[in-house]
C-alpha cells in the first residue's frame, strides 16, 4: 500500500474553505485521504495541513491530480509540496570522528526506521570507512584544512550532485559548511548541535553547560543556515543532570540525546511532517 500514498504539505494565509477545498479536489480524483492534520498560527495569521492519501483508487493520473491541486492551489495563495512514497529519497552523511550518531543512523537504516537510501558517507577523517564498509555504503575521505576547504567543499558537492542526493545529514561533521554551500541545498541540510539551543552555541557546550550549571543538557536537531547553529529547529531532546555531573558524564548523557533527536529530525523529514515559515518549523507528528 506504502507504493500508492502521497503526501501533499500545503502552507498559505488562513481563510475559509481551505480545508475543504483540498478535499474536494482529491475527492474529484478519486483519491482516498488516509489521514489529514492540520495548524493555525492565530498570531501569524497562518494555515498549515498536511494530508496523506491513497492513490490506489485514483480516477485520473498524477498528471491531472497535480494540475488540480495547483490551481486550488493559485486560486487560495497556497505553497504546496506533493511527494510520492515511492520515490525512494537518497541521503548522504557527513560525519567527522565522532560515531555515534551514523552508528544510530546506519542502525535504524538497516531495521527500516528510515525510508530511505543512504548513498554515500563523506568524512574529513578516515576513522569512519570501516563503519560504512559493514554497512556497505561507499565512503568517502575528502580531508580538509583552511586552505582545502573551498576545493574540499567542491569534490562534495560534485559526489552529491553525481548521486542524485535529497537529503544531507551531518551526523557530529565538525565543520562549518561555507554559506555558497549550504545555499546550494536550502532545507536539504540538517545538523544535530550537542545543546539544547539557543543557549550554547558553537564549540563545547557541554563545557559551557558544565561552568553554568545548568540542570537540564539538551540536544537540537535543525536544518542549516548560513547562520551558525541558528537554523530552524526540528526536534530537541534534554535529560536532567546535577552538581554530581563531571563535563565527560555530560557528554556520555548527551550522546543517547544526540542519536535520538538526530534519527527523529531525519524521519520527520523524509516522512513529509515539516513545513517551515518565519525561521521555525511546524512538525507535523
Amino acid at each position: 500500500m506504502t507504493a500508492h500514498v502521497a503526501t501533499l504539505l500545503v502552507a498559505c494565509q488562513d481563510r475559509k474553505g481551505l480545508v475543504a477545498s483540498l478535499a474536494q479536489v482529491l475527492y474529484g480524483h478519486g483519491a482516498n485521504i488516509l489521514d489529514s492534520d492540520q495548524h493555525t498560527d492565530s498570531v501569524a495569521g497562518m494555515f498549515f495541513q498536511r494530508l496523506r492519501f491513497d492513490l490506489a483508487s485514483l480516477t485520473t493520473d498524477r498528471v491531472s491530480l497535480e494540475t488540480g491541486i495547483r490551481e486550488v492551489g493559485e486560486r487560495m495563495a497556497m505553497d504546496w509540496k506533493l511527494s510520492y512514497a515511492n520515490r525512494v529519497r537518497r541521503v548522504a552523511i557527513f560525519v567527522s570522528k565522532q560515531d555515534h550518531c551514523l552508528y544510530d543512523l546506519l542502525l535504524r537504516h538497516r531495521a527500516g526506521e528510515l525510508a530511505c537510501e543512504i548513498a554515500m558517507v563523506i568524512s574529513n577523517h578516515a576513522d569512519a570507512a570501516p563503519i560504512a564498509a559493514h554497512f556497505g555504503v561507499p565512503f568517502h575521505h575528502l580531508p580538509v584544512t583552511a586552505e582545502t576547504r573551498t576545493a574540499q567543499e567542491a569534490a562534495a558537492t560534485e559526489l552529491i550532485e553525481a548521486a542524485h542526493i535529497d537529503l544531507v545529514v551531518l551526523a557530529r561533521y565538525m565543520q562549518i559548511l561555507s554559506a555558497a554551500f549550504v545555499a546550494k541545498y536550502p532545507s536539504r541540510i540538517i545538523n544535530i548541535h550537542h545543546s539544547f539551543l539557543p543557549a550554547f552555541v558553537g564549540a563545547n557546550p557541554y563545557k559551557q553547560a558544565y561552568e553554568k550549571g545548568v540542570k537540564l543538557i539538551g540536544a537540537t536537531s535543525h536544518y542549516v543556515t548560513a547562520d551558525l547553529d541558528q537554523g530552524p529547529i526540528i526536534e530537541q531532546a534534554t535529560i536532567r543532570c546535577s552538581h554530581r555531573d563531571s563535563v565527560e558524564d555530560l557528554v556520555r548523557k548527551g550522546r543517547d540525546l544526540e542519536k535520538r533527536a538526530l534519527a527523529q529530525a531525519v524521519r520527520y523529514h523524509l516522512e513529509d511532517r515539516i513545513l517551515l515559515y518565519a525561521g521555525k518549523t511546524v512538525v507535523f507528528d
